[in-house]
């Protein structure tokens, strides 16, 4: 980062519920009244929730410009790993972002979810490249929920925003890894959770805390290991397979 007094941290925002989304706006506007960073949104022109970590390789990608005051904001007709992708790349902005925030989703992104999540594929593809990213999502609830908890979920998370920024300008920022954050629907009364990086037993999980209230932090690796039982099994059981004949599968 730039050491003089006038530098603002650059974030760059994105989401997989679409550029118009309630919480990605509520989250650009949050950054943006702070006047504490330049703001960059890159961001599906449509929802494409649910496509995981899926990309655009068969037809090309169209861009336009979108209006969001405080921001330069584009939309993109591809997912949220091509919008991290395109907007850390330095062909719509001059520079790389210092962080990417891939959110506010609409719904949790606990467990097994984040398999399937474009709003963590958004912030795992920023980490491919080494860049920063925090995916944050919503445990929205239909009939209960409204559109200004996202504009409290942005500013719970400010905290996090900030010293995660304090930790990249001190170059004391874990590299090997990006955090997936997930926010209460009680988000008015939050309280905070760090990552649960050794689970018990199958109550000790993100999702359990998060029904309780808590923010939940989990960080995640470009990809996880197998269990070490696992490992162990197959490290036994590969040298006997390859001297097994091959017509003794059948």
């Amino acid at each position: 980062m730039d050491g003089t007094m006038s530098y603002r941290p650059r974030i760059m925002v994105t989401n997989d519920d679409g550029i118009d989304a309630p919480g990605l706006r509520a989250l650009v506007h949050v950054l943006v009244s702070t006047g504490r960073y330049e703001v960059q949104v890159c961001a599906p022109d449509s929802e494409k929730s649910a496509v995981s970590h899926s990309i655009t390789w068969r037809r090309a990608l169209s861009v336009s410009r979108v209006e969001i005051e405080g921001a330069t904001a584009y939309a993109v007709s591809g997912t949220p790993a091509d919008c991290a992708s395109l907007g850390i790349s330095k062909v719509l902005f001059p520079a790389v972002p210092d962080l990417v925030i891939s959110g506010i989703n609409m719904g949790s992104n606990c467990g097994y979810h984040i398999v399937y999540s474009g709003t963590v594929a958004g912030a795992r593809e920023a980490f491919f490249y080494g860049v920063p990213s925090i995916s944050v999502s919503y445990d929205w609830v239909r009939g209960f929920s409204s559109i200004h908890d996202f504009k409290l979920g942005a500013e719970a998370c400010l905290p996090i925003i900030n010293a995660i920024l304090t930790e990249l300008k001190n170059k004391t920022y874990p590299e090997r890894c990006f955090l997936n954050v997930d926010l209460p629907t009680t988000i008015a009364s939050h309280k905070v959770l760090g990552p649960q990086l050794e689970v018990e037993d199958s109550q000790d999980t993100d999702f359990e805390y998060l029904k309780e209230g808590y923010i939940t932090i989990t960080p995640i690796g470009a990809l996880s290991h197998a269990e070490m039982d696992c490992q162990a099994y197959f490290k036994d059981w590969l040298p006997r397979a390859v001297e097994c004949p091959s017509s003794s599968a059948l």
